[in-house]
């Protein structure tokens, strides 16, 4: 399944959300599709646990 594909879709569920649940099941719907995303990415191997905990290094960041 394409991205554009799966954004129509993420998009319809949030449209009937909001249309037949009002705002409240609207950002229910959302932050529950944006854990079912990163919880993907994971299985996918995408992400790492340590990405979301490990602190940057002094190195990393350059201020001129």
């Amino acid at each position: 399944m394409s991205m554009a594909v799966a954004g129509l879709l993420a998009g319809m569920a949030l449209g009937f959300a909001g249309y037949f649940g009002g705002f409240g099941a609207f950002l229910l719907v959302a932050a529950l599709g944006a854990v079912g995303f990163i919880a993907g990415r994971f299985l996918d191997g995408d992400l790492e646990p340590g990405d979301f905990f490990r602190s940057r290094e002094r190195g990393d960041r350059r201020r001129r």
